[in-house]
């Protein structure tokens, strides 16, 4: 089974992390994962992604092994386990690896899902968050995630919504192209799974990336940043607004934990189930 990776001889361990022989090329910026690390504690963006995809795993997948694919600095895994699941994460970049177990994250794997090379059909869940906007061939790689889930096994999914707002953001983040809800259900139906449930998140935030991202995108006005651009982009801050806001966060958390949708937003949210 591919929770007891363990024994996978494709793995070494070292350091308390295990690693593949193999090591693919990813369409992610190298400095990316310790950009994240630095903001994800204190980040409304992260924190507000991982309340609502927990709601779900609660829901759909209690008591259950949990691989989160591509997941970064373990924000999320770590959020899993000090639930009480069991969470096993696997990530190419290995800043990402290293702040995980810092984070302490107790299964790190450091691969990408193809070079850890899993037994098909044994996998509980599948976490990909914010990961397929960075594969060239997303059809070929949800298909292989089918492929090692078992029969009924779950996959959640997040992904930067609407076409629209792709930005100098988008590019200088390695991502390939933005979904809709429909587009990302769509594909993953004709592979052959079942969703489960299907929405946006982040229903505030399509007209600010649409104003300050993407029309000066297409514009060819390249913005500079300063030093503090993301973690800015990150905080609510004080005040009214901020209050607002947060008002909005917890309207759509407990939407989504009441398996209600949105029919707009920044994000899509999916989960879907192998036949």
């Amino acid at each position: 089974m591919a929770s007891n990776f363990q024994n996978n001889p494709n793995l070494y361990l070292k350091d308390g992390i295990y690693f593949a022989k193999e090591q693919s090329a990813i369409s992610y910026p190298e400095e990316g994962n310790q950009e994240c690390f630095q903001l994800e504690d204190n980040s409304f963006w992260f924190r507000h992604r991982n309340n609502c995809i927990a709601a779900l795993v609660e829901k759909f997948s209690k008591d259950e092994v949990f691989f989160d694919i591509g997941g970064g600095n373990g924000f999320f895994s770590a959020m899993l386990q000090q639930k009480g699941f069991e969470s096993v994460l696997v990530e190419p970049g290995i800043a990402g690896c290293v702040n995980a177990k810092k984070r302490g994250v107790q299964s790190v794997i450091c691969s990408t899902l193809s070079d850890a090379k899993f037994e098909k059909n044994s996998i509980d869940n599948i976490g990909l968050f914010d990961v397929v906007e960075h594969i060239d061939d997303h059809i070929g790689f949800l298909t292989e995630n089918y492929e090692y889930l078992k029969k009924g096994g779950k996959i959640y999914i997040t992904v930067p919504a609407l076409q629209i707002l792709f930005s100098e953001e988008d590019v200088y983040a390695g991502h390939f192209r933005r979904y809709t809800v429909a587009q990302m259900a769509g594909i993953l139906e004709k592979i052959g799974f079942k969703i489960k449930y299907k929405t946006y998140f982040f229903t505030f935030l399509p007209i600010p990336l649409l104003l300050l991202n993407a029309i000066p995108y297409r514009m060819g006005l390249k913005k500079k940043k300063k030093e503090d651009h993301y973690a800015n982009r990150h905080s609510l801050g004080d005040g009214f607004v901020s209050r607002i806001l947060n008002k909005i966060l917890r309207f759509e958390s407990n939407r989504i934990k009441n398996l209600k949708t949105m029919s707009l937003g920044s994000s899509c949210l999916i989960v879907a189930e192998k036949k």
